[in-house]
């Protein structure tokens, strides 16, 4: 793994699903509707964990492909070169953001906190916002047609039921 990768880790997934739940239950602990940890003979545990491990190996397998196909990392700092429409990529365009989304829902069930699914909500409308301002232009410009046509065939959150095949 290189460097860039490493970085790209640390800080996006890092502040998102570590740093800021991890602030946001120590500022909650002991406020009316806090956290209260699942337990694990409990569904809300099970369902969590599921979500959890589903959302953990979409991440690593659409982080993999930015290395290896897109010949990149999912930072804006060292993005890919190459446009990936592969995997997930066929079904949806942020199928990244998706996964973390997803892993937040996971969060909240485990640990019982309602902060951080309002942490999992206030994510999803800044990275909507970043994409369509930021990301979606940038895209454009650097991989032109090829993008436009990926972007007006693969809607951006709700999954395609059949993959999209790149002409």
């Amino acid at each position: 793994m290189n460097r860039e990768l490493i970085k790209a880790i640390l800080v996006l997934p890092g502040s998102a699903l570590i740093y800021i739940p991890g602030a946001v239950l120590w500022l909650t602990a002991g406020l009316p509707g806090g956290w209260t940890p699942a337990g694990v003979a409990g569904p809300r545990f099970w369902i969590g964990a599921a979500l959890g491990a589903a959302g953990f190996a979409m991440a690593v397998w659409t982080v993999r492909l930015f290395a290896t196909a897109g010949e990149g990392t999912p930072a804006p700092w060292a993005p890919p070169r190459r446009l990936v429409v592969r995997g997930p990529y066929r079904h949806v365009r942020n199928p990244m953001l998706a996964a973390v989304n997803v892993m937040l829902a996971a969060e909240a069930l485990l640990f019982g906190s309602w902060y951080i699914a309002l942490w999992m909500a206030v994510f999803f409308a800044l990275n909507t916002t970043y994409f369509m301002r930021s990301e979606e232009p940038a895209l454009e410009e650097r991989f032109g047609e090829s993008y436009r046509l990926y972007k007006a065939s693969v809607p951006r959150w709700v999954p395609r039921w059949r993959p999209w095949d790149a002409p």
